[in-house]
């Protein structure tokens, strides 16, 4: 077995890095984490396995940054990393709602792997024979108010579960999204942000189906920066997890200095599962939300931030749900927890001592 599919060894966080007071209420939220891993999904699963307010009951694939079969293959490979082999990972939809074929596959900002083209091994585990959306819509009837599904790339797989259980919308706890760019330019076009882009039918499904949403767009996450000083204390301070990271995110690190012109990267998948250990770190508006799914302006995301004005006209817009929209960020706070819970593993997480590796928790 490799270094890095080694079993975790904890460490204790400095009590000074953040106040758990503030995030512990009622217990952990289970979340299902639905994604197309992709470097910063590696990171953000990561986080999510190493944050104590969240049990990640599960993972769900859908394409994206790769093709859904290497998702899955990907997400396999990141719970055995983990030292998480017992959370289920269910294969998704390998093509948007309406059957067309994702047309830019994103191996130039993630590698033809998704994970920076460092070849890792197969993992030794299998997906559950299960479909991702029927998997989200059985645990959220399973567990009605508890389940929140955190979305990272297309929501082909939520409107599909919409789809298969109307009851879902009122079962599931919350849904937080990774998408949309908000009164900014977007980063597959001008227009439109990449997982909006990828599935925009799926999305505006989403959007209006009446369920507890929250959005985190590119108008939040582009403020929310690792620098390579940071990826090197991540290799550091961060055990196996930490190398593997850092290792995977070179790749994308160089991504970003030849698009972008800057020696860090954009944390877009790890802000969003921050949305779900604190969302006081953002600053959230409330209004109704549409995607334009077709034309040349296909995956542009548009709010009604006028919740107050009476429209004369009847229009797609009457009528639809409000849902919540990250307008601003803690930046420093939110990357404070990030890299914190990144670089320095949680003593006793999954009831484990410092000694000891990550085992399953039995749930």
């Amino acid at each position: 077995m490799s270094a890095e599919s080694e079993a975790i060894r904890p460490a204790v966080l400095s009590p000074d890095a953040w106040q758990p007071e503030r995030f512990f209420v009622g217990g952990r939220k289970k979340v299902i984490i639905d994604t197309d891993p992709g470097i910063d999904d590696a990171m953000a699963i990561m986080l999510a396995f190493q944050s104590p307010e969240l049990e990640v009951v599960g993972l769900t694939t859908t394409f994206g940054n790769v093709p859904t079969a290497m998702a899955t293959r990907n997400a396999l490979c990141l719970r055995e990393v983990a030292g998480m082999a017992h959370v289920p990972v269910a294969q998704g939809e390998r093509v948007a709602l309406k059957g067309e074929e994702k047309q830019r596959i994103a191996d130039f900002v993630h590698g033809s792997d998704g994970l920076g083209n460092i070849n890792t091994s197969p993992p030794n585990g299998h997906a559950i024979d299960m479909g991702a959306a029927e998997f989200m819509v059985k645990m959220a009837r399973e567990n009605p108010g508890q389940i929140t599904v955190i979305a990272l790339g297309p929501l082909t797989n939520v409107a599909k579960a919409i789809e298969q259980d109307p009851e879902f919308v009122k079962n599931v706890a919350q849904i937080i999204v990774l998408g949309g760019a908000f009164f900014v330019n977007g980063n597959v076009n001008p227009a439109a942000e990449a997982n909006v882009y990828g599935d925009p039918d799926a999305a505006d499904a989403v959007f209006i189906s009446g369920a507890d949403i929250i959005v985190i767009g590119l108008n939040v996450t582009t403020q929310m920066l690792m620098t390579e000083e940071d990826l090197n204390h991540l290799r550091d301070d961060g055990g196996p997890v930490g190398e593997f990271l850092h290792k995977a995110a070179q790749f994308y690190l160089q991504y970003h200095r030849d698009y972008y012109d800057m020696n860090a990267i954009y944390v877009h998948d790890p802000t969003t599962i921050l949305a779900a250990i604190d969302p006081s770190v953002f600053t959230l508006k409330t209004g109704a939300v549409r995607v334009i799914t077709e034309g040349r302006f296909k995956g542009t995301t548009l709010m009604n931030a006028l919740g107050t004005k009476r429209w004369n006209s009847v229009t797609e817009w009457c009528g639809k749900p409000p849902i919540k929209v990250a307008f601003g960020v803690d930046s420093q706070r939110g990357m404070q927890v990030i890299k914190d819970r990144l670089m320095k593993m949680w003593s006793g997480y999954n009831g484990v001592s410092n000694s000891e590796g990550i085992t399953d928790n039995g749930n």
